[in-house]
């Protein structure tokens, strides 16, 4: 009796967290979620959290290898935090016994999580109804589409809707969960969650700076003058100048370009310089004040600005990220690739 009694009153003081292991489950986002809670304790060595990793069956299909998982789903019942991680294929049917299983610790008041496409199961559980969130930026248009009633970020590395919490790919996760820690525990173990993770602690702007934003193209009429829009982007164009060489009226191009390309001429073209300043960023060690003349942009203070809101960070900031040459000599890489920018143009 004495046992029980000590068992129910962890139970009671330890913020259980269960990691839910499904078939296809992506093993980086599980193991990312159990190192992070798992591995913190207080100054007495007392864990603050009790991790269990649970699944509907004792074996799971972890694509590479397979899984032994120790508990099933009733650990649920008595679970503070459910974290759900990112599947393999999250169009693929998901097992109602975990979908129920999600929707009574959902209703008990558990805070329920997931990671990357983990989103795409709580979405199918009726969780994200009428919310925001995010998954992975490759699979967003997926859960935009398939669950038009969840409001879909795929800008962001995690939203925060109080008691259902959703994250991006890969290292968002990480992001979220040591997020999570802050919100139980303070700045300070989160802090020292970070350190063990040898991570930081905040990052800096969304999944925007990770996603490849290639122009829509068309096949139709209007391709080849895609094609040498793309090649002018250090050109003043107008839609007028656009219509022009088209041979069509503004408003007809507009009109068109709407049609086949699905947003407006300046709107392709914002992007379609934002994009090239991507690649010059990651390819050259040329001056931001360069890149932005090479890319169409008459102030540099405009480009920031454009930059920013569509890449989620700032232009210098991006390069530190993406270009491992910033901090070599590589002169005549600056004037090359600037040259043939606007030659092209």
């Amino acid at each position: 009796m004495k046992v029980e009694e000590t068992r129910r009153e962890k139970d009671v003081m330890v913020h259980r967290v269960c990691i839910v292991a499904m078939d296809q489950v992506i093993p980086y986002d599980l193991t990312l979620a159990y190192e992070v809670f798992g591995r913190l304790r207080d100054d007495r060595g007392k864990p603050f959290y009790d991790v269990r990793v649970c699944a509907e069956a004792a074996r799971v299909d972890a694509g590479a290898f397979g899984l032994v998982v120790p508990f099933g789903l009733e650990v649920l019942t008595r679970a503070r935090t459910v974290i759900v991680p990112g599947i393999e294929n999250p169009l693929a049917p998901r097992s109602k016994t975990i979908l129920r299983a999600l929707q009574r610790a959902h209703r008990r008041g558990a805070r329920i999580a997931s990671i990357c496409s983990g989103a795409f199961v709580l979405a199918e559980a009726g969780l994200l109804d009428g919310r925001r969130a995010t998954t992975h930026w490759l699979c967003a248009d997926h859960l935009a589409s398939r669950y038009p009633q969840v409001k879909v970020d795929p800008n962001v590395l995690y939203v925060d809707e109080g008691e259902i919490v959703t994250s991006a790919g890969a290292s968002a996760g990480m992001d979220m969960c040591l997020h999570l820690v802050r919100r139980d525990l303070g700045q300070a173990v989160a802090t020292h969650a970070a350190r063990l993770a040898v991570a930081p602690v905040n990052r800096e702007g969304g999944q925007a700076q990770f996603i490849r934003r290639d122009p829509p193209r068309s096949s139709g009429s209007l391709a080849p003058h895609l094609e040498w829009i793309a090649a002018h982007l250090a050109k003043p164009l107008t839609v007028a100048r656009m219509a022009t060489q088209a041979g069509m009226s503004e408003r007809s191009f507009a009109r068109h370009f709407r049609e086949q390309i699905g947003t407006t001429p300046m709107q392709w073209l914002l992007n379609a310089r934002i994009r090239r300043a991507q690649e010059l960023l990651e390819s050259s060690t040329a001056y931001v004040d360069q890149i932005a003349a090479a890319c169409g942009f008459q102030s540099s203070v405009t480009f920031r600005s454009s930059f920013r809101r569509i890449a989620g960070v700032s232009p210098a900031d991006y390069r530190r990220r993406f270009n491992d040459a910033q901090t070599s000599d590589a002169p005549g890489l600056k004037g090359s690739v600037l040259g043939a920018a606007v030659g092209a143009a």
